[in-house]
């Protein structure tokens, strides 16, 4: 059994695309997910300098993180996504090619979008930082 997650919305806010402005989980196990880069499993930048490509390296590698401690991208209760751009419509489409993504389901829950001016390695355009409430264990 998973953990109980609840997402609120409260009526004086604004409507969002997709997020909640608020998480609940009762208390128990959390997984912290490292930062999850555009790294092949050679360590090697995936796709440089296209930031679809990037994105889809880290959905995968994200969704390999949360399998490996028995969460699904459902379980995720906090993201926070780090885009090197500072152009509205790029984070907007980082936003929707996450939410098409193989972790789609992480980003319904309390999510924070970033344009950054440099992200870890060199030619890094995209990463993704989630927590993730875990099942008893």
């Amino acid at each position: 059994m998973n953990a109980r997650i609840e997402r609120v919305n409260p009526e004086p806010l604004h409507a969002t695309p997709g997020y909640a402005h608020v998480t609940v989980v009762e208390a128990g196990r959390t997984a912290y997910l490292a930062g999850q880069c555009p790294l092949d499993a050679a360590g090697e930048l995936a796709g440089r300098g296209d930031l679809d490509a990037q994105i889809d390296q880290v959905a995968a590698n994200a969704l390999v993180a949360l399998e490996a401690v028995g969460a699904r991208p459902e379980d995720v209760v906090r993201s926070v996504i780090y885009v090197r751009s500072d152009e509205t419509g790029v984070l907007a489409g980082a936003w929707r090619r996450l939410n098409d993504s193989v972790i789609a389901g992480a980003f319904g829950t309390a999510s924070t979008l970033l344009g950054v001016a440099q992200l870890g390695f060199g030619g890094q355009l995209v990463e993704v930082d989630l927590t993730a409430a875990l099942p008893p264990g």
